[in-house]
Parts: C-alpha cells; sequence; structure tokens
C-alpha cells in the first residue's frame, strides 16, 4: 500500500511537472515581440530606398529579410500554440471566433513537419538573398556551402516526410 502511495505521488509530481515548460512558451513570445521591432526597424530602413532611390537589389533584399521574420515569427507561434496544447494543458480558446483552425489539431508530426518546411523556406529566402548579391562581395565558395546546405534541408524535410507517411501506414 504504501508503494502505490508512493508511486501515486511520483506519477502526480511528474504530471503537473510539464508546467515547468510553461516559462518557456512564455519566452518565446517575447522573443515573436523581439522580431517585431527587428522587422519594424528593417522596414523604416526600407522607406526612405523606396522613396529616395532607384529600385534595385538592396529593397528586394530588404522585402526577403521582411519575409524572413514573419516566416520565423509564425514558426514561433505554431511552436508555441501546438507545444503548450502537446506538452502543458489546453488553450480554452475553442468558441473564440478568431481561433486558427490548425490550433489543437497539430500534434508532434506535424510539428516536425511545419519545422522543417519551414527552415527549407528561411534557407531558400536566405539562398535568394545570396543570388541577387552574387558578385558583390559573394565568392563562389560561399555560394557552394549555401546550395549544398540547403539541397540537404530539402532533402531532410522529404525523408522526414516520408518516415512519417510510412509509419502512418503502418499504424493504421
Amino acid at each position: 500500500m504504501a508503494m502505490k502511495n508512493l508511486e501515486h505521488i511520483l506519477e502526480v509530481f511528474m504530471f503537473n511537472a510539464r508546467w515547468l515548460l510553461a516559462p518557456f512558451y512564455v519566452g518565446l513570445i517575447l522573443a515573436i515581440g523581439l522580431l517585431m521591432i527587428m522587422f519594424f526597424k528593417e522596414f523604416l530602413h526600407l522607406v526612405p530606398i523606396a522613396v529616395y532611390q532607384e529600385p534595385g537589389p538592396e529593397i528586394v533584399l530588404g522585402i526577403l529579410s521582411l519575409i524572413d521574420l514573419v516566416l520565423v515569427a509564425n514558426l514561433m507561434l505554431i511552436i508555441v500554440f501546438a507545444g503548450y496544447e502537446n506538452f502543458v494543458s489546453r488553450i480554452d480558446v475553442a468558441d473564440h471566433p478568431d481561433r486558427p483552425g490548425w490550433m489543437g489539431k497539430v500534434d508532434f508530426t506535424d510539428l516536425k513537419i511545419k519545422l522543417i518546411g519551414s527552415i527549407v523556406a528561411i534557407s531558400g529566402i536566405e539562398l535568394l538573398k545570396l543570388f541577387v548579391n552574387v558578385g558583390e562581395g559573394v565568392g563562389e565558395q560561399e555560394l557552394i556551402w549555401k546550395v549544398a546546405i540547403h539541397v540537404t534541408l530539402v532533402v531532410s524535410g522529404v525523408l522526414f516526410a516520408l518516415m512519417d507517411r510510412i509509419g502512418g501506414k503502418i499504424h493504421h
């Protein structure tokens, strides 16, 4: 009987330990605020370029940087929502009209696929920025390495998706 009580106390302790993750998710939300500051700094940097200078690669690179920041912020929000709901507690906003449709439906497997997809998209944007700057201090070696890294990320993403699909067929 004493062993059963000890086991129950241990299980309750471990179950409640999930709340130790909550500060991490709060920290990610605050980090999204930092990304927002970076976004507006970059945006304000682009305004005089767009208004007073000839359009050129600098404005395109700036816009790609903005897209990059948005993708990272979206990814962080998905991680916060999905991670909190999968590992800590349900977010009780089911009746809210602005509740995203995917909320509560993203499991760990979906989160991995979204993560690798976002990383590939961010890598693609970084590669595009590099291609726009070819000839302006971008070396051939740097270009080769970044293309190789991007291809590796793409292949990894495809393999993740393939493994999940195969695993899903076996389990069903």
